[in-house]
């Protein structure tokens, strides 16, 4: 006990033994002791030494501290004295105790190599990290947090070892999600600290943290600890999220399918008083921003991005963002950063954009928040961070926004001008021509995001007349922008006009003509260029001849002094074209134009660094190849390339056109499938109805059947015997009659059928005497008039049989009211039964008996009217066969018309011979020969034979 009352610091008779002997001997303790209680004493004497001798304690006791982990597991104390000691070993997060001099003298770096060979040492066996694992999923307090400190600190000095350690550790990551179920807060906290540094630049981990169910975890955390309102717990979670979030499409898919993004949107719930923000809450906020951020950045693919955007619109969140935006009492930094978010959440998304330009600011009267941001931006004392913040959201409002920059555009058109509002395009001239450089470039800058990629806007865009002064005509908007430009501004002033010029004029020869139809702008130009300035005016001199190339490249040769080949001569002439090129190289080479080509978010360390836009920068490298290459074009190569622009534009416009018709088709699709919902969902509300009514006439079928049962019951107990014997006579009566007149209608029926019959039989007559006529003319007019005689009487006939038919459904019709009367009768008769003094059964008996003589009745009216509707079938069919027949006497007609005709020419021609006969007769009689005349009754054929042989002997004799 002396030994370790003077390792403790306590009172000692002998001389005080140094650090380096006391830890030896410790050691040699905790390795040779065979009681646990001594072996937990020394390991104890270690860990209060660690924090002093540190370097000592890690050369000495690791082994023997690692073989303690090994063999003593079953005591949860020893264990965790060796947990903390190589904790203070392997840390460099200790707070230092006061040091000897010599000490002093080491700097930090030495310390930091001191951790990390220590963590060299206790990784090398693999096993150590396993262990260490396994000792985490312990639940004992004592063993599990310093466990979960002693990794997190191996993890910040060799990360991607211990993470690759870990990773191919079975279950080595799930186990270490189990911590964030801890109830106990200090363990759950640290487990997420141990998770931030597994889960840095490693994609592997990330998804299998993120698929461990890691995110419902963590916002369940956020939310109990209160949101933004909450402590450091809120942005450890936080900043694990952006761990598992940040350049990881697959987790971003996998948080944004899960409906995460919904959840985000309490985050961002502020009240009406603003004022008197916590730090934490602060960090929190911004930290949450980032986070939304993270999910729709420009540099992530555009398809989850777009998703992403969708879902945050969608959800609110988008709008709850705005409402911060527009809030008073914001701090800077959290407006700045929210300003930053709304524009990437709008960037390139249509719908979110529209909502965007929708958006007021609460003011009297309301302004749109576009237009109050851009006067902070021409605004010279707002804060640099803001202006550029406000100018990334006015250049994501327009990234692919046709209809925003049309907006904008036609703010600054005269037609569209009102004197009584500011406008985006008055503040935005405003800023291009005032005194302040800074907003001279942002208004520069943001007019040229308007006219990007948008050749009707650039020719839109030069109709703009500005009034200078007082007496002084006005200028167009191009004019003086060159006007400026000549004046011999600063730098920054420049370079912001060089820009608008140079996208203004691209791909827009209108816009050229107009440029070099001032006589001033080309020699100032190559004045510009051909000059030897300092380095500062070379980044002016590189525009100025990207702003002359692009005058040459776009120039559609309208103006005769101004055409491309007169144009590249003046080059050769006054610059040369080696030095052309060079000039023009200026621009890429430039340290500010690398880093604007980075990120599109225009962020600057100070305002002088300003000089670059980053979608300017991909106007350069597109530009600058081809300028180069028009500058050594000949006149023929440049009219094949001028066949080859119009072919493309050609091709463009073919596309445009096709575009325009799929656009349109969307819509209607659209339309239509909003058509096809709301049909289905009228046929389902039409559905339910009929099912409803489909029930309610059920209960009512039962509900009569109910009453139906119980007037029988009750009338088997009432005692008016004498006026049912009177209401049955009366019934008997009324049913005798229904009777007889049911068999008259049968009677009727039947004579009806009959005469159906026989037109039938009629009707077979015709037919078949129309397949005989055309024997003889007599036939033929015999049926002619017979037909015509027939359908006469069968269209009588038939009009008879209508006539009463329609009197049979009358009477039908009268028989069907008189059976509802009698059965209402029946009805009424049910109370009145229950007065008579009668027997029931008697009653009951008739009233069956009645009701069986109803059903009989009703079932032979209902046989009546389908025998009714069988006749009206076959009084349709009389008709078609009438009309057949009409339409064959006809065509008989027409053939006796022929047939007599025929006659006629025949007659004509037994006239003929007749003549001719008579005068051979004459003839033969002048010569001498007797002829005897013949009778005209006589048989034609003998007659015939006889004269012809008197005729030939007589013609032989003469």
């Amino acid at each position: 006990m002396n030994f370790l009352r003077g390792v403790m610091g306590g009172p000692s008779a002998g001389p005080q033994p140094s650090g380096a002997d006391t830890i030896q001997k410790l050691c040699d303790r905790v390795a040779s002791s065979t009681l646990l209680d001594d072996r937990r004493d020394a390991v104890r004497a270690l860990k209060s030494l660690s924090k002093k001798y540190r370097l000592e304690v890690g050369i000495q006791a690791m082994e023997h501290l690692i073989h303690v982990l090994q063999t003593d597991r079953s005591d949860s104390e020893i264990i965790g004295y060796a947990l903390d000691t190589l904790y203070n070993v392997i840390s460099n997060d200790l707070e230092e105790e006061e040091q000897d001099d010599s000490e002093e003298e080491n700097s930090a770096k030495q310390v930091d190599d001191l951790g990390s060979q220590f963590t060299e040492i206790f990784i090398k066996q693999q096993e150590n990290v396993t262990l260490l694992l396994t000792l985490v999923e312990e639940f004992d307090f004592h063993v599990r947090w310093p466990g979960v400190k002693l990794l997190t600190s191996l993890l910040k000095q060799q990360g991607p070892q211990v993470q690759q350690i870990i990773l191919v550790s079975p279950m080595g990551v799930s186990r270490l999600m189990d911590l964030l179920a801890d109830s106990r807060e200090v363990i759950r906290n640290d487990g997420v600290l141990l998770l931030q540094q597994l889960t840095k630049s490693n994609a592997a981990i990330q998804k299998i943290v993120a698929f461990e169910n890691a995110f419902e975890r963590l916002l369940d955390i956020i939310t109990e600890e209160g949101n933004s309102d909450g402590g450091i717990v809120v942005e450890d979670c936080l900043l694990l999220l952006q761990n598992l979030l940040k350049n990881n499409n697959s987790n971003q898919n996998f948080f944004k399918e899960g409906s995460y993004i919904q959840r985000m949107k309490p985050w961002f719930e502020v009240g009406d008083d603003n004022c008197g923000w916590s730090a934490q809450k602060v960090t929190n906020l911004h930290l949450m921003l980032q986070l939304v951020r993270v999910l729709v950045s420009p540099t992530n693919p555009p398809g989850a991005t777009s998703s992403c955007q969708k879902a945050m619109f969608h959800c609110g969140l988008l709008q709850q963002l705005c409402t911060i935006l527009m809030a008073t009492g914001v701090p800077a930094d959290i407006l700045t950063e929210t300003i930053n978010t709304v524009s990437e959440v709008i960037r390139g998304c249509q719908t979110n954009q529209d909502y965007f330009a929708s958006v007021n600011a609460p003011s009297n009267p309301p302004r749109p928040a576009i237009v109050v941001l851009l006067m902070s931006m021409v605004n010279e004392r707002q804060p640099f961070v803001l202006r550029c913040a406000v100018l990334y959201c006015f250049q994501c409002f327009l990234y692919k926004n046709q209809k925003g920059q049309g907006e904008i555009v036609s703010t600054l058109l005269p037609s569209t001008i009102d004197g009584n509002s500011v406008s985006a395009g008055q503040l935005l001239c405003g800023g291009l021509f005032s005194t302040d450089s800074l907003s001279n470039w942002c208004a520069a800058v943001a007019l040229a995001h308007a006219l990007q990629e948008n050749a009707t806007l650039k020719e839109q865009l030069l109709r703009v007349q500005l009034a200078t002064s007082i007496g002084n005509p006005p200028v167009s908007l191009l004019q003086q922008c060159t006007n400026i430009l000549s004046q011999g501004s600063k730098v920054q002033t420049r370079v912001g006009l060089l820009m608008l010029l140079c996208t203004w004029l691209s791909n827009c020869s209108i816009a050229v003509t107009h440029f070099l139809h001032n006589p001033a702008n080309v020699p100032f130009l190559t004045g510009q260029i051909a000059e030897n300035l300092g380095e500062e005016e070379q980044l002016v001199q590189g525009l100025c001849a990207l702003l002359l190339g692009i005058s040459i490249y776009y120039n559609d040769n309208s103006l005769e002094n101004y055409r491309k080949e007169k144009l590249k001569q003046l080059i050769e002439k006054r610059i040369g074209r080696e030095n052309f090129i060079e000039k023009l190289g200026f621009i890429s080479k430039h340290e500010l134009y690398s880093r604007a080509a980075q990120k599109p978010q225009p962020s600057f360390s100070s305002p002088d660094h300003m000089m670059f836009d980053h979608e300017f920068t991909k106007l350069v490298k597109e530009l600058e190849g081809v300028i180069s290459k028009a500058i050594y074009k000949s006149s023929e190569e440049d009219k094949k390339e001028e066949e080859v622009k119009k072919t493309l534009e050609q091709h463009d416009n073919i596309v445009t056109h096709y575009k325009k018709v799929i656009r349109e088709q969307d819509q209607e699709l659209e339309e239509l499938k909003q058509r096809i919902s709301t049909l289905t969902s009228q046929n389902e509300q039409l559905q339910a109805t009929v099912t409803q009514q489909v029930s309610q006439i059920q209960q009512h079928k039962d509900q009569y059947n109910l009453l139906k049962v119980q007037l029988g019951k009750d009338s088997q107990h009432h005692n008016s015997h004498g006026d049912t014997l009177q209401m049955n006579g009366i019934q008997t009566e009324e049913v005798s009659k229904l009777k007889e007149e049911l068999e008259e209608w049968k009677n009727k029926h039947e004579l009806l059928q009959g005469q159906l019959k026989e037109k039938d039989s009629v009707i077979e007559k015709l037919n078949s005497s129309q397949l005989e006529m055309g024997a003889t003319e007599q036939s033929l007019q015999t049926s002619r008039f017979g037909g015509l005689e027939h359908s006469n009487e069968l269209q009588k006939e038939l009009e008879m049989l209508r006539s009463q038919i329609q009197l049979q459904s009358a009477e039908i019709s009268k028989l069907q009211m008189e059976n509802q009367k009698l059965q209402v009768m029946n009805t009424a008769a049910d109370p009145m039964l229950g007065d008579s003094g009668a027997t029931g059964a008697t009653s009951s008996e008739l009233e069956a008996r009645l009701e069986q003589e109803i059903k009989e009745l009703k079932s032979q009216v209902k046989a009546l009217s389908e025998e009714k509707e069988s006749l009206k079938q076959q009084l349709d069919s009389s008709t078609s066969t009438v009309a057949i027949l009409q339409d064959k006497n006809s065509r008989l007609e027409r053939e006796v018309a022929e047939s007599k005709k025929e006659q006629d020419d025949l007659l004509v021609l037994l006239a003929d011979q007749d003549q001719k006969i008579a005068a051979q007769k004459m003839k033969l009689k002048d010569f001498g020969v007797a002829v005897e005349d013949e009778d005209d009754t006589e048989s034609g054929d003998q007659g015939d034979e006889d004269e012809d042989g008197d005729e030939e002997e007589q013609d032989e004799n003469a």
